[in-house]
């Protein structure tokens, strides 16, 4: 079977045999895409001239609702999602909620926000700014939803949240979009676009899917038009530097690579609530979706006089986890999304183990359960030690898109602040200690290179949300080699898709615009 491409208001097969998704557990060859014969340039057009002045028609409060009624097709639909994600991605069921259910529960958060906004369609961004000896002539800021499209260029380890984390925002500021998910997984994003395109929610244009390769999309990208990219920094640079893309000053948001750090304070000694804590999480970003992750946990910094301990702890728990076939109710730990990533993953973890001793697997013999390694892509997962600190150079430059973690000693806090700086940009970073004296020279030590710090003691417990999993009410992104891009953060995320602009004139006429647009002050709620 062949998946269609979603365009100019059509489902439209690509042209020729197109490229084979796999179960990367069987090796079976489960459908194909193509993107030849799709013209980019009329699909950009339809979703503007068509889906993007149906969209602004509405009001933000009219765009919440249809975020909701989305939400509840995709619930609809759940158990065949997981199905796919098992088929596609080898996923457990754990992995398959982590994906499908954080698409759905973001889609009913910007549901529930948006409605804040209210039955306008502008925003009005502070107080109005004398011009004159008088109040004759004023200046208001507005902010207004682009006339473009929202493009995503879109990573294949969450084909499902990847997707609506980044629409429903872009939605609700009343942007049309085009998804072009990444090849390997796009069958469930291309499914769930099919559900709510039949389910007649959105107006025609508002949602398009390219499945296969994006060839000349952004050839025809415009001046109001976002693309928002995640994925490996060197495609990220292409993309920016693109000649159309700069030619037109084209908007470019990124989320790319990321070696997040999980941090110990000294006082997470072993059998501490905060020692605790960072082990279960450890083990968990390990394993859940076998690693691949943007915000999986790379590296652990722990005090000098802990690092064994906190390694051995890993390990033990890393050792009753069972890696193999997701079809297993025993397994816990699936495969990567395709033997090409397991060759990446292998490379890279060569590499580590230049300057890193093993403490837990890292065997390229392990057997998975109920699964021929010939033709699988499973990594174990694996858990290495680096005395070195910063004079190491792999563990904190290679980020290994697998089930591997590092665990490196500190001397004392300005060490241990320079080793979370050395990834050069982070997503997040987590750290175990009610050491306040410790938080508060840490925490704002790393702030200007990650997007978000998540601060775990025994008083918080097991209440967090976790080191990994993104919050929609909450900034996601991180500055330097993770991209430099923002998403989410509630309501904040509609400042991609909207300009500011200024408008000077007479009260009157303030008075009026101002009525017709919610405030923009609930961008930052």
């Amino acid at each position: 079977m062949k998946l269609a491409n979603h365009v100019y208001g059509q489902w439209i097969e690509g042209a020729g045999e197109g490229t084979s998704l796999v179960d990367p557990v069987t090796g079976e060859r489960l459908v194909t895409v193509s993107s030849e014969g799709i013209d980019l340039g009329k699909a950009l057009a339809f979703a503007r001239e068509q889906g993007g002045t149906a969209l602004r028609a509405l009001t933000y409060e009219d765009r919440a609702a249809l975020l909701g009624k989305i939400a509840e097709v995709l619930a609809a639909h759940r158990a065949e999602y997981f199905d796919i994600s098992l088929r596609n991605s080898g996923a457990t069921e754990a992995d398959a909620a982590f994906d499908v259910d954080g698409a759905i529960f973001t889609l009913k958060s910007y549901a529930r926000a948006g409605k804040a906004l209210g039955a306008t369609r502008h925003l009005r961004e502070g107080a109005r700014v004398p011009l004159a000896k008088t109040d004759v002539f004023q200046g208001q800021h507005f902010l207004t939803p682009l006339t473009g499209v929202a493009v995503f260029i879109n990573a294949f380890n969450f084909p499902a949240w990847g997707l609506w984390e980044k629409a429903a925002p872009a939605l609700l500021s009343g942007v049309p979009v085009l998804v072009k998910p990444a090849t390997p997984t796009a069958w469930l994003t291309q499914r769930m676009v099919a559900d709510v395109v039949a389910a007649g929610i959105l107006p025609e244009g508002a949602l398009s899917i390219v499945c296969g390769g994006a060839r000349e999309l952004l050839d025809h990208v415009g001046e109001c038009d976002v693309v928002s990219f995640t994925g490996s920094a060197e495609t990220a640079a292409r993309i920016r530097t693109h000649p159309r893309v700069v030619a037109k000053s084209v908007r470019v948001n990124v989320e790319a690579d990321s070696v997040n750090a999980a941090i110990l304070g000294p006082d997470a000694q072993p059998g501490s609530a905060e020692f605790e804590l960072a082990v279960k999480e450890i083990v968990r970003e390990m394993t859940i979706k076998a690693g691949q992750k943007c915000t999986a946990i790379r590296r652990v910094l722990a005090p000098v006089g802990t690092a064994r301990a906190l390694a051995d702890a890993v390990a033990g728990k890393l050792a009753g986890y069972q890696v193999g076939n997701p079809r297993n109710p025993g397994v816990r730990v699936g495969p990567l999304v395709s033997r090409a990533q397991q060759v990446a993953a292998l490379e890279g973890l060569a590499l580590l183990k230049s300057e890193c001793e093993t403490v837990f697997g890292g065997g390229t013999e392990f057997a998975p359960v109920d699964a021929d390694p010939a033709v699988s892509a499973f990594v174990q997962p694996t858990l290495l030690y680096c005395g070195k600190g910063l004079a190491a150079q792999h563990v904190h430059d290679v980020e290994v898109f697998g089930p591997v973690a590092t665990v490196i000693p500190y001397a004392d806090t300005a060490e241990a602040v320079a080793l979370a700086r050395r990834g050069r940009g982070s997503l997040v970073a987590s750290v175990y200690s009610a050491d306040a004296d410790f938080l508060t020279t840490l925490v704002p030590a790393i702030a200007d290179l990650h997007g978000r710090i998540l601060v775990v003691d025994g008083v918080v417990g097991a209440q967090h949300t976790g080191h990994g999993n993104v919050m929609p009410s909450c900034l996601h992104g991180g500055p330097g080699r993770a991209g430099g891009g923002e998403e989410l953060g509630g309501l904040r995320a509609l400042g991609l898709y909207h300009r500011r602009f200024v408008v000077q004139g007479g009260g009157a006429l303030l008075d009026v615009l101002g009525r017709e647009a919610a405030d923009a002050a609930l961008l930052g709620g």
